[in-house]
């Protein structure tokens, strides 16, 4: 139980819509949206597929937790061939939207083929229609779901979408629902975009039932008791995720200046000390917390921008309030590019709900642009008479509007910085892996989140690994590969689930987790069930990778973290030690010396006759 036990097939290219049973075997097998999604992904397209081709699909899932009374279980994720990387893409999103089509009856929503005209899906239970999108074509993720709410008449509906970026094929376009609550990264948004699917709506009115009632009960209260009274949820709830910043800068792992360095003389001023206290107008930037469906902890952050700002001077449509900064989204807006105002960060922040477009890798691509500026390989003659300097706030913002809009050399930083690097003869520069950008953490500081990113299937990512307690405990690299392995797996399982990763850090303990699953699911679910669909899921994706033309040699890190040492901080004078790490990984998990499964270990994880 807590499956709908259907799916949606939608094929944009003859505008059809089926219902068909969920595969009821891989269910107990991958759990549910990301490691669900993922098994049909891998079994239905071709993994050497272009991405931006109508062959690729798209498949928004839940998980058997999404929409239920669990604390945090609203999330949802997007599966595809990622535009940015070419390996796969499971973006994971909050808000309401998740739960939404949950309760319309469907497990998962896959979408294939390309319609030849913009249309966007509306979804009312079993009544699921394409409706025609050209009027909304070139509009805003805002002006999207706006506009679509009126039309139908319903403000209970609720919407993802994509903007501009998208449509003009920005390789970290991302899916945005709820206004600003988004499937953000690897570019699921730029694959949504090809197809020319502006938009699903969906409005749900069916139930959910679980397998055992009273067990589910009392494992929710139970839960629920344990979160009012730690102390991560209050912090998570009070300051939000931007507390970080004050941790990682101390500890000399905040990437600033394109990871030039790694603490920044301004995290004071675009830190959660500057976000709740008064400007020298009297103006607060934050307004209040916010939370998604099901969630206990409201770690979401809804803030507004000082109306006499540059930015937003002659611009009221933005002096409302929306989805304020988090602490990726004022790393990448603020220490990656050298930025210590607030409101600037802010309204590149909003600019990215706005038009759709992932604030990390927008911010590290920037950065990267800002560094080739800086050595004289691009100059303003390039970059359309902005002044592309670490530090400006003023350019921050110009081209942050130049690249939700596909303008000049904005479609050049929409590239993504590895692309952009290599057009412009330095791929050293980008700060990637796999093509995507890295997260608010540096890998010579943090020797364990360095294996992270270089091993992370998706690209460079802080939520594919966790490896924090150890990290901010010791430099030393033994006992790294064990730790990345394992929360590598838990972490795929808890992403299938419908739950949120942060309630993690909020008194959800990881026996919590094993224990809402058994009493909604059939069949026996343990922590150490748990850890094994984790672990399959993260082979079949990198099954995936491998089959798509990935290989070992992508599991690497940028020549700045492996051989430049860093400036400051605990780690001065070390790099990543890479090279200590990954054989070890690969031995823990069963992999050859390439980074290749063992027979023995895909047969011992069912993954023997995949494809």
């Amino acid at each position: 139980m807590s499956w709908q036990h259907q799916i949606l097939r939608v094929n944009l290219s003859n505008l059809s819509c089926t219902i068909e049973p969920l595969n009821e075997e891989w269910a107990q097998s991958y759990l549910g949206q990301r490691g669900l999604g993922t098994r049909y992904l891998y079994e239905e397209i071709d993994p050497r597929v272009d991405p931006l081709s109508p062959e690729n699909k798209l498949i928004f899932a839940t998980g058997p937790l999404t929409g239920t009374m669990a604390s945090t279980g609203g999330r949802y994720s997007v599966i595809t061939k990622g535009a940015l990387t070419n390996a796969i893409a499971c973006s994971n999103s909050g808000g309401q939207f998740g739960a939404e089509l949950k309760l319309a009856g469907y497990d998962l929503l896959i979408l294939e083929g390309k319609a030849r005209e913009p249309v966007y899906l509306h979804i009312e239970n079993e009544r699921v229609r394409l409706l025609p999108a050209a009027h909304l074509w070139g509009r805003s993720v805002w002006e999207t779901e706006t506009t679509i709410k009126q039309t139908h008449n319903d403000p209970l509906i609720h919407v993802a979408s994509v903007g501009p970026s998208a449509e003009y094929g920005c390789r970290f376009a991302c899916v945005v629902n709820d206004m600003h609550r988004a499937a953000g990264r690897s570019g699921v948004g730029a694959v949504m975009g090809s197809k020319h699917l502006k938009a699903i709506a969906v409005r749900g009115t069916k139930g959910l039932s679980v397998s055992d009632p009273e067990a589910f009960m009392q494992i929710v209260t139970d839960t629920a008791q344990a979160m009012r009274e730690d102390d991560g949820r209050k912090a998570l709830t009070k300051d939000g995720t931007i507390s970080m910043m004050d941790t990682t800068n101390v500890y000399g792992t905040l990437p600033t200046r394109n990871f030039r360095d790694v603490q920044f003389e301004g995290a004071d001023k675009i830190g959660m000390g500057a976000m709740q206290a008064a400007n020298k107008n009297g103006h607060v930037n934050l307004v209040t917390n916010s939370a998604c469906f099901g969630c206990t902890i409201g770690c979401g952050r809804v803030c507004h921008i000082d109306p006499e700002h540059f930015s937003v001077k002659d611009k009221p449509q933005y002096h409302g309030a929306s989805g304020g900064l988090e602490y990726e989204t004022a790393y990448a807006l603020g220490s990656a590019v050298g930025v210590d105002d607030i409101d600037a960060a802010t309204y590149c922040g909003f600019l990215c709900n706005e038009y759709g477009m992932d604030p990390i890798s927008l911010g590290g691509s920037i950065s990267a642009a800002m560094e080739l500026f800086d050595i004289g390989a691009i100059d303003e003659a390039v970059t359309g008479g902005i002044k592309l300097e670490f530090g400006s706030a003023e350019a921050l913002c110009a081209m942050t509007e130049a690249v939700a809009r596909g303008e000049g050399f904005g479609r050049d930083v929409g590239m993504g910085s590895r692309l952009l690097c290599e057009k412009y003869g330095h791929p050293e520069l980008s700060m990637s892996v796999k093509g995507q950008e890295f997260a608010a953490y540096d890998g010579r500081s943090m020797q364990g989140m360095g294996l992270g990113y270089a091993t992370s299937n998706r690209g460079a990512c802080h939520l594919r690994a966790g490896p924090y307690e150890d990290d901010f405990t010791t430099l030393e690299t033994a006992g790294k590969a064990q730790v990345v392995k394992e929360t590598q797996d838990l972490i795929a399982a808890v992403d299938s689930s419908g739950l949120c990763l942060f309630s993690g850090f909020g008194g959800f303990s990881n026996e919590l987790v094993a224990g809402h699953i058994n009493a909604a699911c059939t069949g026996e679910w343990d922590l150490g069930r748990l850890q094994e669909t984790g672990e399959r899921i993260w082979n079949l994706e990198r099954q995936f990778n491998l089959a798509a033309g990935l290989t070992g040699k992508d599991d690497t890190l940028p020549p700045r973290i492996l051989t430049e040492p860093a400036p400051s901080g605990v780690a001065k004078g070390l790099v990543c030690r890479l090279d200590e790490m990954l054989p070890k990984y690969y031995q823990l998990r069963g992999w050859d010396e390439t980074g290749v499964p063992a027979p023995e270990t895909l047969a011992r994880l069912g993954l023997s006759g995949s494809r």
